[in-house]
C-alpha cells in the first residue's frame, strides 16, 4: 500500500462556504498566497489569469464557481435555476477553450441542476464536492497504474506542472512520479522549465520539494541532450484533451518531447483522468488551440526583453499524435499504443 499522504501536501482549491479560495500560482514559489473569489465571474477571471491552472483544477474551480453563481439566484427548482444561471455558466465555460475538463465539469453541473427540486443549491454544492473528491481518488489510482509500467531504478522527465497544483491533489503525471518514488521504481526526476510561464521551474520543482522528492531542473532546450545521456527512460506528461484516436493536447513543448523520446528509444506516457478524454473530438487537428498574449514572450516580470517592433506567436498547447504515445493512463485503466479501437474499448463512443 502506497503512503499517499506522505507525498500529497499541497492543496490549490479551498471551498470556504461563501467563497472559493485559490492558491495564486502566479506568485509561487516565493509567495504562498490565496485569492478569495466571492462570485462566479471572479472565478472565471482567475481561470483566465492562471491563478488556477491545470485541466482538472480548472474544472473543479468552475464547478465551485457555479455554486457561487447559485448563491445569487432565486428559483423554486433546479430547472428554473439552470435557466437563470446560464449566462454565468457560459462565462465560466469560455474562460479557457482548450481544457476539456472545464466543459465536462460544467456539463455535470447542468445535468445535476436539471433534475433537482427545491433543494437545488444543496444538489449543486454536492456535485462540485463530488467532482473534487472523484478527481483526488482518480489521481491516486492513476499514480499506482502508471508507476507499475516503470522498471525500478528509472529516470523520468516531466513537462509543465501536473501535480497537486493542477488537480484536487496528488496529481496526474506528477502523481505517477510520486507513486514511482514511493514504490522505489523512480530513482531520478527531471523537470523542464516550461516556457513562457515557467510552470516547471516555478511550480513542479517547488511542489516536489514540499514532499522531499529531489528533482533536477533543466532548460527546455536541454531535453534531447538529457535523453541522449541515458539518465531518462520515460517522459511522463499530463493532458488537457485526449481525442477519440488518442491524439493528445498538452502544454506547448510536449510534441517535441515525444518526437525526441521516440528518436532516443524512450517511452512516452500521458496521464489524465477520464474527464480529459473527449470522444466527440475525432483527432488532434479538431482541437481549438488557445493563443495567449504575445507579450508573454516579449518580456518577463514586467520587463521587456525583446527589441521594440518584434512580433511573437504564442500558442499555449500543442498536439502529440497517438503514434508517439506508448501509454495513456486514466483511472479506468491503461491504454497502450492508443488508437481509435483501443480508445473505444475503454471509453465507448
Amino acid at each position: 500500500m502506497l503512503d499517499f499522504d506522505r507525498y500529497d501536501r499541497v492543496r490549490p482549491i479551498r471551498w470556504l462556504g461563501d467563497r472559493l479560495s485559490l492558491l495564486d500560482q502566479r506568485k509561487l514559489p516565493f509567495t504562498v498566497e490565496y485569492l478569495d473569489c466571492a462570485d462566479s465571474d471572479a472565478v472565471a477571471q482567475a481561470i483566465r489569469d492562471l491563478v488556477v491552472r491545470g485541466a482538472p483544477a480548472i474544472g473543479i474551480a468552475a464547478a465551485w464557481g457555479a455554486v457561487l453563481a447559485g448563491q445569487g439566484v432565486e428559483a423554486a427548482d433546479g430547472g428554473t435555476a439552470l435557466a437563470r444561471l446560464a449566462p454565468a455558466l457560459d462565462r465560466l465555460n469560455a474562460a479557457r477553450p482548450t481544457a476539456v475538463n472545464l466543459m465536462w465539469a460544467l456539463a455535470r453541473v447542468r445535468r445535476a441542476l436539471a433534475g433537482a427540486g427545491a433543494d437545488w443549491r444543496l444538489v449543486l454544492e454536492r456535485e462540485a464536492r463530488t467532482i473534487e473528491a472523484e478527481d483526488l481518488a482518480a489521481n491516486r489510482r492513476m499514480g499506482a497504474l502508471g508507476a507499475g509500467l516503470i522498471a525500478p531504478g528509472a529516470g523520468v522527465l516531466t513537462h509543465c506542472n501536473t501535480g497537486s497544483l493542477a488537480t484536487a491533489g496528488f496529481g496526474t503525471a506528477l502523481g505517477v512520479i510520486r507513486a514511482g518514488v514511493a514504490s522505489g521504481r523512480i530513482a531520478r526526476v527531471f523537470a523542464g522549465e516550461t516556457r513562457p510561464w515557467l510552470q516547471g521551474a516555478r511550480l513542479t520543482v517547488w511542489e516536489l520539494q514540499q514532499d522531499g522528492i529531489p528533482a533536477t531542473l533543466i532548460a527546455d532546450a536541454a531535453a534531447s541532450h538529457l535523453m541522449r545521456s541515458g539518465q531518462v527512460q520515460w517522459v511522463v506528461v499530463g493532458a488537457d484533451r485526449i481525442c477519440a484516436n488518442g491524439d493528445t493536447a498538452n502544454k506547448i513543448g510536449t510534441y517535441q518531447l515525444a518526437i525526441a523520446a521516440r528518436h532516443h528509444g524512450l517511452k512516452f506516457m500521458v496521464v489524465a483522468p477520464s474527464s480529459t478524454v473527449d470522444m466527440a473530438t475525432t483527432r488532434g487537428e479538431d482541437i481549438e488551440i488557445e493563443l495567449r498574449d504575445p507579450d508573454e514572450l516579449l518580456g518577463y516580470g514586467g520587463q521587456r526583453t525583446v527589441a521594440a517592433g518584434v512580433t511573437a506567436w504564442n500558442p499555449v498547447f500543442d498536439v502529440t499524435p497517438a503514434g508517439l504515445i506508448d501509454a495513456i493512463v486514466t483511472e479506468k485503466g491503461v491504454i497502450e499504443r492508443p488508437d481509435p479501437a483501443r480508445m473505444r474499448a475503454v471509453f465507448g463512443d
